[in-house]
């Protein structure tokens, strides 16, 4: 049986007709290679909490912050995509990030820069199964190449922990076309200037 209850700025769910692995697929079309987590504890370790859904209970691959609760995630798309919704499975206890900020297209984001006005906020509960969908503005988030994701707090530890992220959404490839330069030259055309004379010769005769 399929159902879900909404709440303010998140939705339980629970189907049997939507392939999930499928659906949170748009790990596949981040640029790892350019991926930041500033404050993570050990470099490199942000990159692993975006997997597929089948691995979203691996607690082998997490992140953890460093000197305090605040995590940053920067996130390059290979392409642009249209963002319907976040799911985020936290670490235990009181190590769950409890405020979620989003950014888009504001590339290489710093902590300071996360003072800036963010294109959404959440206030977040703790989820270590991947239960809870956390809906974006839609129309807010089409064309979105790059996508920062501020986790300024947690439930009460010094550092905030996750597991998994993932992300719903549309996805489309990036096409950029060079750009063609034509040189015409000005030079006048023998037959255009008898074709006017011959025009030109018709209406006087009118």
């Amino acid at each position: 049986m399929s159902g879900s209850c909404r709440h303010s700025q998140h939705e339980h769910f629970c189907s049997e007709e939507e392939d999930l692995s499928i659906v949170y697929s748009l790990y596949n079309k981040i640029d790892k290679d350019k991926l930041q987590c500033l404050n993570e504890a050990v470099d490199g370790s942000g990159k692993t909490v975006f997997k597929s859904w089948t691995e979203r209970l691996d607690t082998t691959k997490f992140v953890e912050s460093d000197c305090d609760e605040e995590l940053l995630f920067n996130i390059p798309f290979t392409g642009s995509i249209k963002l319907k919704s976040i799911l985020v499975i936290g670490g235990e206890d009181n190590f769950h990030p409890s405020h979620m900020k989003l950014f888009k297209n504001r590339p290489y984001m710093t902590f300071d820069d996360t003072l800036c006005e963010p294109d959404q906020i959440f206030n977040i509960v703790p989820d270590h199964e991947g239960n809870i969908e956390y809906h974006t503005k839609v129309a807010r988030f089409s064309n979105v190449e790059h996508l920062s994701i501020y986790f300024s707090s947690n439930f009460g530890e010094n550092t905030t922990k996750i597991y998994y992220i993932g992300l719903k959404g549309d996805y489309m490839e990036s096409h950029k076309h060079g750009v063609t330069i034509c040189n015409y030259e000005a030079k006048a055309n023998p037959s255009d200037h008898l074709k006017n004379e011959y025009v030109a010769a018709e209406y006087s005769v009118k």
